[in-house]
């Protein structure tokens, strides 16, 4: 770690975590997480309003925490990174509003980034500077997608995503059919070990001949999973909930994996880098260890804990930003919901006009609630 690498602090609120990162480079310094997800659980999901309320009550503490971790001064910082979408719309604006005010007070310059590039981008803070290109499998609750990232501060690419639910959301609605509660993905996971992925022959969906190569489709999976459970109930027997959840992991694993090494081959890259909440799912792990090591592809994985959302990641993206000398974001910035993973980062005020897509609306809403 050189004195002269950029240090940035991050915050990320796209959903439940406040999260409050600081990097300098790519060491980390700090990554101070505030959690709302024991809230949320008695909804069986998280609630944008108690969300968006969680991070205002989290956001200066979780700030103060980071900075004191860390051993630095906020004036000792090189800038201030926030993810500016995607998300739930108000969770976002806290985030965004906050990195302004602390930007603005203090002088520094502000990046507005982007969630998926940031998931990316947290690996160099466990294994080093990315490769270039770098092919990404996201896996969460909102995301299942595989990205190719010739230059994560400008260049990323799509190259599949989820049609319908994604592989965090089925995990979660399939918990809720078996009544463990939420979030549905860890204790899955874990009773899944004590069960026998064989025992039930769930779909795979999407991989025919003449399906999509890279996009992804769980909602299948899911009501093939729910019938299963619903026939078992209505006949009077007992449902195996081990080998179910054992089962039903599997088949998400199995897809998410044959997918992402087919598009390594495909694209001709040698490595895969997984992120995001579900990449801390042990079986997905161990089976693109498996695959991976058979195709000659070498494997990523951050440790489970910056695999969910945190401001450790958008710190690591932020100095990145730093350090390529990419343009800040100035004080227009706004929130947007469905920030398309084609912007790694929101230069300048002409963004709100930068590109077409559903929800254009996000930005005057952002406008209206933060300058009027």
């Amino acid at each position: 770690m050189a004195a002269d690498e950029p240090l940035v602090l991050g915050i990320e609120t796209s959903c439940d975590e406040t999260g409050v990162g600081i990097v300098r480079g790519t060491t980390l310094l700090a990554d101070a997480v505030a959690s709302s997800v024991d809230t949320h659980a008695r909804f069986g999901g998280v609630v944008p309003e108690i969300a968006s309320r969680a991070h205002l009550e989290a956001m200066v503490p979780t700030i103060e925490r980071a900075l004191k971790e860390a051993g630095v001064s906020a004036r000792d910082l090189d800038g201030i990174a926030v993810t500016s979408g995607p998300g739930l719309a108000g969770a976002l604006l806290v985030g965004v509003s906050a990195a302004k005010a602390y930007a603005y007070a203090l002088g520094k310059p502000l990046y507005g980034v982007n969630h998926l590039a940031s998931h990316i981008c947290v690996d160099q803070l466990e294994h080093g500077p990315l490769p270039e290109p770098t092919m990404a499998l996201l896996v969460s609750g909102g995301h299942s997608s595989l990205l190719l990232a010739p230059d994560i501060t400008s260049d990323v690419r799509p190259l599949g995503a989820t049609i319908d639910d994604a592989a965090g959301e089925a995990f979660d609605k399939i918990a809720r059919v078996l009544d463990l509660g939420f979030p549905g993905g860890p204790v899955i996971d874990r009773l899944a070990r004590e069960g026998d992925p064989r025992a039930i022959a769930f779909p795979r969906g999407l991989t025919g001949p003449r399906d999509a190569p890279y996009d992804f489709s769980f909602s299948g999976l899911k009501t093939s999973v729910a019938r299963w459970i619903e026939a078992k109930r209505a006949a009077g027997e007992e449902v195996p909930v081990r080998d179910v959840a054992a089962s039903f992991q599997e088949a998400v694993v199995d897809v998410l994996t044959r997918k992402a090494v087919r598009a390594c081959r495909d694209e001709g890259v040698d490595h895969l880098m997984i992120g995001g909440g579900v990449a801390a799912n042990s079986r997905l792990r161990a089976l693109a260890e498996e695959r991976c090591e058979r195709a000659g592809i070498r494997l990523r994985v951050p440790r489970p804990k910056l695999c969910t959302d945190n401001g450790a990641m958008v710190a690591a993206l932020g100095a990145e930003m730093v350090a390529r000398n990419r343009l800040p974001s100035d004080l227009e910035l706004s929130a947007d919901s469905s920030l398309p993973v084609t912007e790694p980062h929101v230069p300048g005020a002409a963004h709100s006009h930068s590109h077409d897509h559903d929800h254009d609306h996000v930005h005057e809403i952002s406008k209206d609630n933060l300058y009027s």
